[in-house]
């Protein structure tokens, strides 16, 4: 493994310590000041500020306020900070217990720059190689490298030309990703006006904004097996081949140019370094503070928890937003019906072991996962037809193949991960038969026995989604990235019945994963900063 140095156009340098600059714009040729701050917040400046949740949008989010010089005073309901990116310790093993993928390294970068930061001030980071490993339920195994050039091969011995389509794809999914960042993912366009506009036509001319990823992947791979490859990333949107925009090819570029990577201490240690930059910041936590009501409106809200009361002018959720509305707020200040909310398509839940092993699991790289050759049945189970997989798509996360502090000497440190869909029934009799049906799959089809092995392990699932995040159906991301839930189609920022009262996170713009919740942070502050009433 290397610490990264300098990576910008597919080259990467390493270096015997994690360097305190990285360029990974990758020289896109377009405006990078379009994904730094340039709103003015100041309206804010000597305002009171309580944020709701913990998680990267809420934590972004009180940065951006705190910076501009608010009073931010954030309320997680849970023990530790993090919001979904909780860590579960226990006998000398840690866990990340939510996102482990380090992706879009740029937006990281961005992020901290926004506060004459740098990511490496906060924690290290660790390129991975493989990317990930690839085990199909035929026998068949891939790796996914840094080095474009093997991947090439790799994709020329499945199909003639698709070494050629793989560097069109490729290019397509740069484009896409360069100007959707630069002109819409960092924009927050929250009304149909919003899109006349010349910059929003010129831009997006040539973008893949009509029909699906499964239907613009055929357009370049016949292979069912790359197919898959260039669609695994779905997963992290919370979306299947048929219900995902084709726009979100632009995931191929983050997987295969910007690289995958692992921060020091998993994404738990992410979470640490942005606290500690809100910290200096002025920004004050509670933990154990679950939010049980909020009243009021610009410059006199009241947020109750079991044991305070906190004022503020300002308040923002980064609560499950369904929760927010539903269980919060009083009926006449809710946006959305309940109704609104059973209609809306949910990210998929996940079926999750955290398995504490003796000894190590050689066939399994950092990121594995593990495929049937036709995986449409998963996503029908997930998404039209729900119930609990016969034959599942998963992941395996290994975090001790590059972290020597997440196991105890000679053991590793595993996890499963099984999407499955939301609001399903959850009950300990099934969680012991799906335990056993993907040990059993895993022995099967990675040659991994892990079953005489375990020393450690914990399950978590649905119920347990809803209970600790107030997730609505047990959600593990929330609002799917589908073709009407994109965009301004996803709910506001600003709410639309209550003055002051503002949401981020991953229901909102620009959406679903770790890098979308911290722009959205950002989207949020800026609304607040243009809404706020000059003093």
């Amino acid at each position: 493994m290397d610490s990264v140095s300098d990576y910008g156009d597919g080259s990467l340098s390493s270096s015997g310590e994690t360097a305190r600059s990285y360029d990974f714009d990758g020289g896109s040729g377009l405006d990078p000041e379009k994904r730094h701050l340039t709103t003015d917040l100041s309206a804010v400046d000597g305002d009171s500020v309580v944020v709701v949740g913990s998680g990267f949008g809420g934590l972004s989010t009180a940065c951006y306020l705190a910076q501009a010089g608010a009073d931010v005073t954030v309320l997680e309901k849970n023990e530790q900070l993090g919001g979904r990116a909780s860590r579960l310790e226990r006998d000398g093993f840690r866990f990340d217990m939510g996102p482990s993928w380090y992706l879009m390294p740029d937006v990281f970068e961005h992020f901290f720059a926004d506060f004459g930061k740098h990511p490496s001030e906060y924690y290290g980071l660790t390129r991975l190689d493989p990317h990930y490993r690839i085990y199909f339920k035929d026998g068949d195994r891939v790796d996914m490298v840094p080095d474009l050039e093997e991947n090439r091969r790799t994709f020329e011995s499945y199909e003639p030309g698709a070494a050629e389509a793989f560097d069109d794809y490729l290019q397509k999914s740069k484009r896409n990703y360069q100007i959707g960042m630069d002109h819409f993912v960092y924009t927050d366009r929250p009304n149909l006006r919003d899109y006349v506009d010349p910059d929003v036509l010129r831009y997006s001319w040539g973008l893949s904004l009509v029909g699906s990823m499964q239907g613009h992947v055929e357009d370049y791979f016949d292979h069912p097996k790359l197919q898959q490859i260039m669609q695994y990333t779905l997963v992290f949107l919370g979306g299947a081949p048929t219900n995902t925009p084709a726009l979100y090819n632009l995931m191929s570029h983050v997987d295969f140019n910007l690289g995958v990577y692992y921060p020091d201490g998993g994404l738990g240690g992410v979470v640490d370094g942005i606290v500690e930059l809100a910290e200096e910041l002025g920004v004050t936590f509670h933990t154990d503070a679950e939010v049980r009501e909020i009243r009021g409106r610009r410059g006199a809200f009241v947020v109750r928890t079991d044991d305070d009361a906190f004022f503020a002018d300002v308040v923002v959720s980064d609560a499950d937003y369904a929760h927010t509305e539903q269980e919060l707020l009083p009926p006449e200040k809710r946006q959305y019906s309940a109704d609104y909310w059973d209609s809306r398509t949910y990210a998929p839940s996940a079926f999750l072991l955290y398995l504490g092993v003796e000894g190590d699991v050689e066939e399994l790289a950092h990121h594995t996962l593990v495929l049937p050759t036709d995986w449409n049945e998963h996503f029908d189970r997930i998404f039209e037809n729900p119930e609990w997989p016969d034959d599942p798509a998963y992941y395996l996360c290994v975090p001790s193949k590059t972290d020597d502090t997440v196991a105890p000497e000679g053991h590793s440190n595993l996890f499963a991960l099984v999407p499955i869909a939301p609001g399903l029934e959850d009950t300990p009799e099934i969680r012991r038969q799906y335990r056993d049906l993907v040990l059993d799959d895993i022995a099967e089809n990675t040659g991994v026995d892990l079953r005489d092995r375990i020393v450690l392990e914990e399950s978590f699932c649905i119920d347990d989604f809803a209970d600790r995040y107030n997730s609505r159906q047990g959600t593990a991301l929330g609002l799917a990235h589908t073709l009407t839930q994109t965009a301004l189609l996803r709910p506001p920022h600003a709410s639309k019945t209550v003055d002051g009262l503002y949401f981020t996170g991953s229901y909102t713009t620009p959406g679903i994963g770790v890098p979308m919740c911290l722009i959205s942070g950002r989207l949020t502050a800026e609304t607040v900063g243009k809404t706020t009433p000059a003093k």
